[in-house]
Formats: structure tokens, sequence, C-alpha cells
């Protein structure tokens, strides 16, 4: 007889457990569902059509950690409903008539780098063995005279993703016609050589030189840079003189023509020309050559 009861409670328990396993899976499946209606937020159906509306590159060039970011801040007021430089004035266009409003269209915007000295310009380079990245060459000193300028290994020509940069004995060179200015090529130097400037003409002025050593030491370690004198901020407000290194103020900026004689007055001729069409090129050559005074002066149709 007690083998009997044994049995019987051996089949009560073999058939209860799966039930109690059954019957709360059952349970947190209610729980669930029920959670989802009362916790669910309602998503403005608009940063849907606004990522929609971007190119979905998800470069961050916006700011955001990609175009879902980018979209959700728009809708929020956080951000330009011109903000995505891959999608340009389309994109904005379309972003903005999601959002109902009208925007200004910007001057486009480029990079340039502020070093114009190539390999053969760069005095006291050594050799140097270690990874070739520029992140990781930049934490070691006397791999070259300047400790300001480019080092040539191309940190930025692999961060850009459409094929828009490539080095030219020991500069990056931009290819401005597959450039979105996005800006990782910005964020990838690491010392901070590329700037995002204004390009209210087809080509623009840029001071070629980053060092803030006084003008004897940009000397004795560069053919091509800036010795900080201020001959050019003497005959124009275009420029000024900061830490031994000109600078120019793109908001004063009208065109190279007008900046001819702040040229002529600098001694080290280091001030450099960016264009989609000649790339770079010194700003002597502009001057003296019809062909590139009249491409410098030409209003930017990009």
């Amino acid at each position: 007889m007690l083998s009997g009861v044994s049995m019987i409670l051996g089949v009560s328990v073999m058939f209860s457990g799966p039930a109690v396993l059954f019957a709360l899976a059952v349970l947190f499946a209610v729980g669930l569902t029920i959670a989802s209606v009362k916790l669910y937020v309602e998503q403005d159906p608009r940063i849907e059509e606004v990522e929609k509306a971007t190119p979905g590159a998800n470069c961050g060039g916006c700011g955001y950690a990609g175009c879902a970011a980018f979209a959700k801040a728009v809708v929020e007021g956080k951000a330009p409903v011109n903000g995505c430089t891959v999608g340009g004035q389309a994109c904005a266009e379309a972003i903005a008539k999601i959002m109902g409003v009208s925007f200004e269209i910007s001057v486009k915007t480029r990079p340039v780098i502020h070093c114009t000295a190539y390999d053969y310009n760069r005095k006291g380079r050594k050799p140097y063995i270690g990874v070739q990245r520029c992140s990781e060459a930049n934490l070691l000193t006397g791999i070259q005279g300047c400790a300001y300028g480019c080092l040539g290994f191309g940190d930025c020509v692999e961060a850009c993703k459409f094929d828009a940069l490539h080095i030219e004995n020991g500069l990056p060179i931009f290819d401005y016609h597959k450039c979105t200015s996005c800006g990782a090529c910005v964020k990838a130097c690491p010392r901070d050589l590329i700037e995002l400037i204004p390009f209210k003409q087809e080509a623009m002025l840029v001071v070629g030189c980053a060092s803030k050593d006084p003008g004897k030491i940009v000397r004795q370690v560069c053919e091509v840079g800036c010795i900080g004198c201020g001959a050019c901020a003497r005959v124009s407000d275009v420029f000024s003189v900061e830490n031994n290194l000109a600078k120019i103020d793109y908001d004063k900026y009208q065109d190279i023509d007008s900046l001819k004689q702040a040229f002529e007055k600098c001694p080290a001729k280091m001030l450099v020309i960016f264009s989609p069409t000649h790339k770079r090129i010194p700003a002597k050559d502009a001057y003296a050559r019809p062909e590139y005074a009249t491409v410098a002066n030409n209003n930017s149709k990009d």
C-alpha cells in the first residue's frame, strides 16, 4: 500500500512541476504586458521621419552619436535642421519641411590644415619605428624639430569614411568633391591642425602654420613656418597675432585680393590657398599666376 501511495505522489509532483512553471510564465507575460501599456512613452513620429531624411552615415559630424540621436535632438529643439553636414542643403530642406520651419542657407565649411611643411621642409626629423599613427607618435618628443607640425602618419585619412583624404609628401590632401565636412578628420588630429572654416569663395586663404614658438626657434626647425612678426596684422585687421602665431578672422574676411598687401609684407610667405580645383597652392603662386587668381576670386558654388 505504501508503494502505491509513493507512486501516486511521484506522478503528482511530476505533473505539478511543469504546471507551476507554466503558471509562472503566464503570470510574468501578463505582468510584462501590463507594464508595457502602463509605462509606454509615446515617441514623436517626426523623430523617425527626420532620421529617414538623413543619409544614415552615422558619422557624428552633427555632434551627436548617430543619425537617430540627431533626429531626436532636432525634434526636441536641441539641434538645428541644417545640422547634418553630410546631407547638405537637400537634407536640411527636407528636415525643415518635416519640422514646419524655415532655415537660412549657411556658407559651406570645409577642412583645412594649418601646416604647409612637407617632409623636405621639416628640420630635425628623426627615424621613427614605433606604431605608425599620429596619436602614438605625438606621445614622444624629438620625432621632428617642430612640436606643432603635421606628423604625416594619416590618422585623419583613416578617420575619413568618404575617402576624401590622402597623404602626399607627409601632408594630407583634401578632396573637397568627396568631403562632407563631417569633422572626423578634425577630431582625429592629435595636434589640432585641421579646422573647418567657412568657404565664402571657391578658394580661401589660410595661415599654413600652427607653431606658437618664437620666430627664432621656428626658423631653426621649419623652412615655411610663421615667425609671428605681426607684419600682416599691421596692414590688415583681418589678421591678428596671438602666441607668436598669425590668425585670420573669417568674419572679416572678404576675398584673397584684399589681403595681397598683407601677404607681401609676410617675410615667411607661409600663407596658403585651399580650393576644390587646385587642392592646395602657395599664396605666392595665386598672386603671381592669373589662372590661380581667377579661381581664387570666384564665388563658391558648392
